[in-house]
């Protein structure tokens, strides 16, 4: 029987295209009937930009704003949903996944019936495809097919992924397949699952199924898992980054949590963009994943961060859960009324300095951002390879206070390898790989952090972005490498006793604090979250890493 669309979804009178310039074939019958997919309506295959706008706003799915950017409303999901994911528990990979909190099993006959239970729900419906790379080296290359219900999400994948050659769509055949239905919702009891919305992934049939929440990030974030389980066999690691290069072809990877600053540090104009958010590093350099950026525009400065703001006023954007003057269309990027994480989705090439190949050289610096809310952590120091492997396992960050319902006060964040939810694989088989290509390159490790100094959150204040940058540019353009380094009392880590256009007193966080004793204790604190998070590695990293590690005195 076929299911039917919830409260809210797109009517069926308004879903009929306006020609028939698209409609089903043949052809996309047999490419579709292949996932499972028959009793076809209107196919749309890889439209642009202009037709996915109209049909949007036709459809009422969303409204152009000042500037021409499409602004949409992902409804109750505004971020992606974790207790929603689950990979099918095969014979063919189970002994490779972590399997725990981040990842979940599901059985194989409950994905079954939930591909059988979405295969109706398209039937005669509209429906957007979207042929695509992941992946800028071709040696790497994940042939991706997004099957959506929805316009806007089509062309977020189209902003998203790496658009093949129009002669080279003939002949695409997907390695995997997204079935993407935003409308459709499943019955938790019923269907097996936590709740009405659904991300399962199944490496044997090679096959994704989205549902049941309008967050677009779910479809990046996919395939992205899938990136991090193909990759390491391959020898390559997968990474959850952004990274730029600078004129003498010098290569930086940015590793950090939602908030820390990866995506608008890796933005500078003095450097040359290769990928915001996801990257492989392989024995012949860097390449990204994507060919297009999905930045938080929060309270977007257009001072700081000039050339993700250009990006909110052009058509071909999309914005999510951003707040508009409904008469003028024009932007308020500060109103968090509809969601905390308002986000713009655009191609790559919305910013001036790219690196268009989407590719680089073996990085020769790794910075790894932390926006601590306690306000102790240095806020830039250098690692040592075996701290390195210590903070990549940690991948800490902290939430503060107001952000989230019952945060009264700064709580620590520890999600391994600077991004746990993606990762199939045991941490520590990321964290091996990137001690040995460490070591193999030389490349030198910087934790920098854009959180607080002076005082946890409350107190003190938020690091200047201009002594961030000023701090990051220092590091990457090879200027701190004559520069002396004391350790840090409480962490170990190495700080820089001087760095250009930043004042000394900035760099040691002890001495920013107008009371050192509350300084004292709440590194004290911090320290001993951080041993007891690692509690998890302890008997799986060499003891190298364990004595390089921050451990509470």
């Amino acid at each position: 029987m076929q299911a039917s669309p919830p409260p809210g979804a797109p009517k069926e009178e308004l879903l009929a295209p306006k020609d028939n310039a698209d409609t089903a074939t043949t052809q996309s019958a047999d490419k579709l009937a292949a996932h499972g997919l028959n009793n076809l309506g209107p196919v749309h295959w890889n439209q642009g930009a202009e037709p996915l706008a109209e049909a949007t706003v036709r459809l009422g799915l969303g409204t152009v704003t000042d500037g021409g950017a499409l602004s949409v409303e992902t409804g109750k999901y505004t971020g992606r949903s974790p207790n929603d994911k689950f990979i099918v528990d095969e014979e063919g990979s189970r002994d490779q996944i972590w399997w725990g909190k981040v990842n979940r099993s599901i059985d194989a006959d409950r994905f079954d019936a939930i591909h059988r239970m979405v295969s109706a729900y398209m039937q005669n419906r509209p429906l957007y495809v979207q042929d695509l790379y992941a992946g800028a080296d071709p040696a790497y290359r994940l042939n991706v097919r997004v099957v959506s219900e929805s316009p806007w999400h089509s062309l977020f994948a189209r902003n998203m992924f790496i658009r093949p050659a129009l002669e080279e769509l003939a002949s695409f055949a997907p390695d995997f397949t997204v079935l993407h239905a935003p409308f459709c919702q499943s019955v938790a009891e019923r269907d097996g699952v936590n709740s009405e919305a659904f991300v399962l992934v199944s490496f044997e049939k090679r096959l994704i199924l989205i549902g049941g929440t309008r967050y677009a990030g779910e479809i990046k974030k996919s395939i992205f898992s899938i990136m991090n389980y193909i990759l390491p066999e391959r020898g390559v690691l997968p990474m959850h980054c952004s990274a730029n290069i600078g004129e003498a072809g010098d290569v930086a990877v940015f590793f950090g949590l939602s908030g820390t600053g990866k995506t608008t540090l890796s933005a500078d104009g003095t450097r040359r963009l290769i990928g915001d958010d996801e990257h492989g590093w392989s024995d012949r350099g860097v390449f990204n994943f994507e060919g297009g950026c999905y930045a938080k525009v929060i309270n977007l400065s257009a001072k700081a961060e000039p050339e993700i703001f250009a990006t909110t006023r052009r058509f071909g954007t999309i914005l999510e859960n951003v707040v508009f003057d409904p008469t003028t269309r024009v932007l308020d990027l500060d109103d968090n009324s509809l969601a905390e994480n308002t986000r713009a989705s655009y191609p790559i090439d919305f910013i001036p300095n790219i690196e268009p190949s989407g590719t680089g050289g073996l990085p020769k610096n790794i910075v790894m951002l932390t926006a601590d809310a306690f306000g102790v952590l240095p806020p830039i120091s250098e690692l040592t390879p075996e701290q390195a492997m210590y903070h990549f396992l940690s991948g800490y960050t902290a939430r503060v206070a107001g952000t989230e319902r019952g945060v009264t006060e700064p709580q620590a964040t520890f999600s391994t390898c600077f991004g746990a939810p993606f990762m199939p694989r045991h941490p520590t088989v990321y964290a091996k790989m990137l001690g040995e290509k460490m070591a193999a390159t030389g490349a030198r490790c910087w934790l920098v952090n854009t959180g607080w100094s002076g005082g946890s959150y409350g107190e003190g204040q938020r690091m200047s972005i201009h002594h961030t940058r000023a701090m990051v540019r220092a590091a990457v353009e090879g200027k701190l490498a004559s520069v002396g380094r004391a350790p840090d009392p409480n962490f170990g880590v190495l700080i820089p006793e001087s760095i250009p256009d930043v004042p000394s007193e900035v760099l040691t966080p002890r001495g920013t604090w107008s009371d050192g004793k509350a300084y004292d204790d709440v590194a004290h604190k911090l320290r001993g979250l951080f041993q007891d998070n690692f509690e998890q590695f302890a008997g799986h990293v060499s003891d190298d890493v364990k004595k390089a590690g921050i451990f509470a005195a």
